[in-house]
């Protein structure tokens, strides 16, 4: 077979010529469909979003053509939900691209590619322009932007939005990245100036804007008309009984609209109408299959869903583009199609070999055995190390070291192409590397050398009870609820009693046990008393006063369990008597980190900030609890307060609960401090052997200024001589050994909580003033609200919430509690939904599977998590947007809350399904 280099691929020269590439191994298919895309613009089809992405984020670093990605709507086919507006907003921004004669590499899943378009004249007849100087009429524009389908607004945070106040018009006009600000003199545009909508303060001035329409369907009068026309022929339904269409006839975008937008139009186009005539096509392996599971997907759900009078649903050829139709229109391009098809005659084969095995072996005594390996046998090739980020890159070239490497930094691939460096290093998010033959040359990126490395020895520990009885106040006790006397075990509240004792009136709190004795226990001993925390409140089983039965069920709980009240008064009189460490204000350099920080802090976000460096520049050791949703910016505040221990030449240890969590912590942390002379370590099983030694050293020397770990950190073995300042993320999440030793520090050290929901004790204790409290309340600009569904378990619904999020390139976790039908609901949810890659993880699995699990969910190794509540407090994985919770009635509020904050940490729509059963007859 004929072979060619990636560098030079062959492109088809006759209009309708297919060329064949076998499939080359890693991110080597971005690299060839780059060079292809340098002599003729480019239209690449893959099979699902999911790839769509990986692609777009490898031929960015790979080429400066610019990609324009053509989103997927991320709905179902005749879906009640309509897609974003920023996605909206990103398609149209590339069709006008395109008309304006951009040639780059458009990237469109096949599904996506199936959908109607609005005809090629309806964006450019529609576009409105803005420029200073121009003549403005404020109520002729008002007009004009509804009949585009902007919403009016009181402010404006995202695309197709508008706010009119007096001579200022604000505006978010789709296509764009920021909305503008339009400043009126008279009727005179005098000014355009962009604003960011999170602070709505504005940041520099434009001469001119594009505008183009809201929908991709038309809400003008003609196109209402025509949809009336067009819905009124083609259903034989009650028009008046249908809100979609009543709806439509108003200008109101109703949900799910878009399934009905080749009804606004005389004839739709497709994708290649809107592409130049020179554009040459890709096909990527598997897209014939997603194309027919598509189309089998679109009649299937017309079937089913086409049976609502009051939602008729259009007919699939007419909503969509059949499969056969798609593939003759390719048919009609010059086309690249890669296959994976050894046997394929036709195929030309690309001049590139798989990496071999270069992963660093953290639990090794020689981590870089296979990377040296590798290096001193292939002397002649170039390569090149690629990290997501300067803090990872820095880490990396730590780790590199004992090889003695000089890693020079490139910042394009082509650079590094073009130069004759053995060695360097880069940043770019490429999900795999590549090695070609001619050149010789190879790029190793983060996936080969920590992807499927499982850094976690598998070891069980005892698990110790995390359940502390609180102390409350007199006040919460109610009549007739159980309790817990210290001393004599579980009795019930009868109320309070005035009673003399030693001549003097004292008021008594009365307990009932068993076959009706009671005891009578004095107020200014509250603190022997606790809640009960057991069963339900009337099924207490009630203890006899004077027997063993209490004594012996206290041998058999935790023995580390103290008396609350008493400990944290001794604590608390500690840090009363001594002086804390006093940090210095902060200066210019610590002006600088923060002004690093790559968005705008919120209100809520700022002020606390203010308040930890108040705290740290008292005397007063801090004791400071931060309480905010998940995502909201808490981190933030942690890493304004690590700066300034660190500045002032004292240790910081970060406390979290779980290896993944400190693992991420570890690289979000060396991401952030990437500029400064900050040092930063891990301290968790992660790291073993000669590398934990290391580490411990440096840590003991001082030479770390930041250490990040779990609760290995309270270990004796870990020395830190200079501590000055303890983060604590999830304090509720260690157990009482970890809070034993937790509480030993916290007269000597300032300690910061991090929080979204606080146990009742911290939140009484913040309440009561014992602990200082700054909530973050305000969400990040742009953060989108997780849709929540409250609703009885159906199949259907949960079939649709899996094929929503999967079909959009997205994960779900999939939350079954019960461990021993845990592999059940994992089997029914492949036999709903067999494309889906099912993954399983609760807590009673061995550790090192467990460690597994999560680290190939996290690299989408499988796109849906069946678990317990596990990831209660887990890893942050943005690409899982969707959580489905079975069994919700059986969680509290806290728990469901910090469950449904596993999703929704990126700017797409997140949902969450909260499925009860039916109620009992």
């Amino acid at each position: 077979m004929p072979t060619f280099s990636l560098l030079e691929p062959p492109a088809p020269k006759g209009a309708r010529e297919t060329l064949y590439w076998e499939n080359p191994p890693g991110s080597a298919v971005a690299l060839g469909l780059a060079r292809l895309a340098s002599k003729a613009p480019l239209l690449v089809i893959t099979p699902s979003t999911a790839d769509t992405q990986t692609l777009e984020q490898a031929l960015s670093f790979y080429t400066e053509t610019p990609v324009l990605p053509f989103p997927d709507w991320e709905t179902l086919p005749y879906d009640s939900f309509s897609p974003h507006q920023d996605i909206v907003s990103a398609r149209l921004r590339t069709l006008r691209q395109l008309q304006d004669g951009l040639h780059g590499i458009v990237l469109v899943p096949i599904n996506t590619l199936m959908q109607r378009l609005p005809p090629v004249e309806y964006i450019a007849g529609r576009v409105m322009s803005l420029k200073a100087g121009d003549r403005l009429d404020r109520e002729a524009f008002r007009e004009a932007l509804s009949r585009a389908g902007y919403r009016a607004v009181e402010t404006v945070y995202e695309p197709g939005e508008y706010a009119l106040r007096g001579a200022l018009i604000d505006l978010y006009p789709m296509g764009v990245d920021a909305p503008i600000r339009i400043d009126l003199f008279d009727d005179e545009i005098e000014t355009l100036r962009l604003f960011d909508p999170g602070s709505q303060r504005t940041t520099e001035k434009i001469n001119a804007i594009e505008l183009l329409p809201a929908h991709e369907y038309s809400f003008s009068r003609s196109a209402i008309a025509c949809f009336r026309e067009n819905f009124e022929t083609l259903f034989d339904v009650d028009p008046r009984q249908c809100p979609l269409y009543n709806d439509a006839l108003k200008a109101i975008p109703s949900p799910g609209l878009e399934q009905y937008l080749p009804l606004f139009f005389e004839q739709t186009a497709s994708l290649f109408e809107h592409l130049s005539d020179a554009t040459q096509v890709a096909l990527l392996p598997g897209i014939h299959k997603a194309a027919e599971q598509h189309w089998a997907s679109i009649e299937a759900r017309y079937a089913n869903l086409g049976v609502d009078p009051t939602r008729p649903l259009l007919p699939p050829h007419r909503a969509f583009i059949a499969s056969n139709d798609i593939f003759a229109a390719i048919n009609q391009r010059p086309r690249v199609e890669l296959t994976k098809d050894q046997d394929n005659r036709h195929a030309q084969v690309p001049q590139a070999r798989t990496l071999p095995e270069v992963t660093i072996n953290a639990r090794s005594k020689t981590p870089l055995a296979a990377l040296e390996h590798f290096l001193t046998t292939h002397t002649h090739t170039r390569v090149l190390f690629v990290v997501e980020s300067r803090g990872r890159r820095e880490a990396l070239e730590d780790l590199l070291a004992p090889l003695a490497l000089k890693l020079p930094y490139v910042s394009r691939f082509a650079d590094f192409l073009d130069s004759q460096l053995p060695y360097a290093i880069s940043e770019g998010l490429v999900a795999q590397g590549l090695w070609l033959e001619s050149p010789d040359l190879a790029v190793i990126t983060e996936s080969e050398l920590f992807g499927e490395v499982v850094r976690q020895s598998r070891r069980r520990e005892k698990v110790t009870d995390d359940n502390e009885f609180a102390v409350r106040h007199l006040s919460e006790l109610k009549e007739g609820a159980p309790v817990v006397h210290q001393a004599h075990g579980v009795g019930r509240y009868l109320g309070l009693e005035t009673l003399e004792a030693g001549g003097q009136a004292s008021e008594f709190l009365a307990l009932e046990y068993a076959n009706g004795a009671k005891l009578y226990v004095p107020v200014d001993s509250l603190h022997l008393i606790s809640r009960y925390s057991g069963s339900a409140d009337e099924l207490a089983p009630l203890h006899k006063l004077g027997s063993d039965q209490w004594e012996k069920a206290r041998k058999k709980a935790a023995e580390k369990i103290r008396d609350t009240a008493a400990e944290l008064l001794d604590i608390y009189a500690r840090r009363e008597a001594q002086e804390g460490v006093v940090y210095a204000a902060p200066d210019d350099e610590y002006q600088r980190f923060a002004a690093s920080f790559p968005f705008e802090e919120t209100p809520d976000q700022q002020a606390a900030i203010e308040a930890v460096i108040n705290d740290m520049t008292s005397p007063q050791p801090m004791d400071r609890v931060v309480c905010g949703d998940v995502g909201f910016g808490k981190t933030e505040v942690a890493m304004r307060a690590a700066f300034l221990a660190a500045q002032s030449n004292r240790q910081v240890v970060v406390l979290v609960p779980t290896t993944l969590l400190a693992r991420q912590h570890y690289e979000n942390f060396r991401d952030r401090f990437a500029d400064t002379a900050v040092n930063i370590s891990l301290v968790s099983r992660f790291t073993q052997g000669k590398t934990m030694n290391d580490t411990l050293e440096r840590i003991r020397n001082g030479q770390t200024d930041i250490v990040i770990g779990t609760h290995k950190l309270l270990s004796k073995s870990v020395e830190l001589p200079r501590m000055g300042l303890l983060i604590i993320d999830e304090e509720h999440r260690f157990g009482v050994a970890q809070k034993e030793k937790l509480k030993t520090l916290r007269a000597e050290v300032d300690i910061l909580t991090l929080t979204a929901t606080p146990i009742p004790r911290t939140l009484n204790m913040a309440m009561s003033g014992i602990r200082d409290l700054s909530i973050i309340a305000t969400p990040p600009a742009r953060r989108l609200s997780v849709k929540t569904f409250v609703q009885r378990h159906e199949d259907g619904t949960i079939k649709e919430a899996l094929l929503r999020e999967i079909l959009r390139g997205g994960q779900v976790y999939f939350l079954h509690n019960e461990v021993k039908t845990i592999e059940n609901a994992a089997e029914k949810i492949r036999e709903l939904v067999p494309d889906a890659r099912v993954a399983v993880a609760h807590g009673q699995l061995p550790e090192r599977s467990l460690e597994r699990v999560m680290s190939d969910f996290y690299h989408r190794r499988f796109n849906v998590l069946v678990c317990s509540t596990i990831i209660e407090t887990g890893i942050d994985v943005p690409n899982a947007n969707t959580i489905i919770i079975e069994r919700a009635d059986k969680f509290g509020l806290a728990q469901l809350h910090q469950l449904r904050g596993r999703v929704g940490r990126s700017h797409h729509q997140a949902y969450a399904y909260l499925m009860t059963p039916p109620p009992r007859p």
